[in-house]
C-alpha cells in the first residue's frame, strides 16, 4: 500500500528559532506540528510518569509513526530525521544559526541575561546530542542526515518557513 502522507522533520539548534519555524511552516502547508510539548501532553494520557527513559522513546516512536500513518505531520526534534529517515515521502531539515545570534534569540525570549543564555545553550544543546547518540546512533550535526540543512541567522523566521514550504510543494508536486 502506498504512503501518501508527508513527513516533515526539523531538527534545529537552541536558539535558532527552529520550533517557531515549524509552526509557521505547518500554518503554511495545513499540516500539525507535533513538539516535545505535544508529545508530552498525549503522553498524559498513557501515564509515562514511571518509565525508563528507554520506554519513554519507544512510546514517543510509536505515537510518531502512529500519527504519520494517518496524518502529514511535521515533527519537531525527537530524532525524527532518523525515524522516518526510510518514508517515502519525508523532508528532513537542521536549521542552525550562528552562537550569538542564538545566545540573544535566548536571553531575549527566556528574559535572562547574555551569560545565562550561554549557559542554558551549552546544557540544552549537550542534552539534545546525547539524547540523538543514545537514540539514532548518529550526530545530529550530520549534514547526511538531512535534505535540507539552513543557517538561519539572517534570514527572518517566515522566510525559512516559506522558502521550505516551497520546496516541499515542488518535490511532491500535490496540492499543499
Amino acid at each position: 500500500m502506498k504512503n501518501d502522507k508527508l513527513i516533515i522533520t526539523i531538527n534545529r539548534e537552541f536558539g535558532s528559532g527552529g520550533r517557531e519555524i515549524a509552526y509557521k511552516l505547518g500554518a503554511l502547508l495545513d499540516i500539525k506540528v507535533y513538539d516535545k510539548n505535544v508529545l508530552e501532553e498525549i503522553e498524559q494520557n498513557l501515564d509515562v510518569a514511571n518509565k525508563l527513559p528507554d520506554e519513554i522513546y519507544a512510546i514517543q516512536k510509536d505515537i510518531l509513526l502512529n500519527i504519520a500513518s494517518k496524518e502529514s505531520c511535521i515533527i519537531v526534534g525527537r530524532t525524527g530525521f532518523h525515524i522516518f529517515k526510510d518514508h517515502p515521502n519525508v523532508v528532513r531539515v537542521l536549521l542552525i544559526a550562528d552562537y550569538e545570534a542564538r545566545v540573544n534569540h535566548v536571553s531575549e525570549k527566556h528574559g535572562i541575561t547574555k551569560m545565562n543564555a550561554r549557559k542554558r545553550i551549552a546544557i540544552v544543546d549537550k542534552e539534545r546530542e546525547d539524547y540523538t547518540l543514545k537514540y539514532a546512533g548518529v550526530s545530529r550535526y550530520d549534514a547526511r542526515n538531512y535534505d535540507f540543512v539552513l543557517n538561519v541567522t539572517n534570514i527572518p523566521g517566515y522566510h525559512v518557513a516559506a522558502f521550505l514550504a516551497q520546496n516541499v510543494r515542488m518535490k511532491f508536486l500535490k496540492n499543499l
